[in-house]
């Protein structure tokens, strides 16, 4: 499979609405963590997400992941409709950077997705926030077959950093 850079950008605008769509497509998301050991973990938690693209899920402190945040910070989530089909067009969001245990803050964008997350005893329950340095984006219907548009994030800004194409296919 070749893998070919696009010299062509994504515009700001466009970048915010692609990642707003693929973020709203699904309420789970796959939380990657190091271990202290350096082991590789994964956890699956319903989501929220904020204008700045920052994730917060619920999690119990003393589960797997979030004792992995505690002494390493870096985090990787994907974000997926897994009601995809094989071989129909997909779409999907990964996103790289730091989370850690929430401020209060958290819950209001958690409630706001989430508003009866309040009606269940959630007593050990912490919230957790992931903030995203750089996503990479992947909407055929938008982009394209086999296109891969990586942006970085700041302050809730995404600037384009570049576009691969796969298989030989355009973008």
């Amino acid at each position: 499979m070749a893998i070919r850079r696009s010299k062509r950008p994504v515009g700001t605008a466009r970048l915010r609405t692609l990642a707003a769509g693929l973020l709203d497509a699904s309420t789970l998301c796959a939380i990657a963590t190091v271990s202290p050991s350096g082991r590789a973990h994964i956890n699956t938690a319903y989501f929220a997400w904020s204008a700045d693209f920052d994730l917060v899920w619920l999690s119990e402190p003393s589960a797997g992941h979030s004792r992995n945040l505690r002494t390493n910070a870096s985090a990787a989530i994907a974000v997926f409709d897994s009601t995809q089909q094989w071989g129909k067009p997909d779409r999907g969001i990964q996103l790289f950077g730091s989370a850690r245990e929430a401020a209060s803050t958290a819950e209001s964008t958690y409630a706001g997705r989430f508003p009866d997350y309040h009606d269940l005893e959630l007593g050990a329950y912490r919230f957790y926030r992931f903030r995203p340095r750089r996503l990479k984006l992947f909407d055929e219907h938008e982009l394209g077959s086999g296109v891969f548009v990586t942006a970085r994030v700041s302050n809730g800004r995404l600037a384009w950093e570049r576009t691969e194409v796969y298989d030989g296919r355009s973008a």
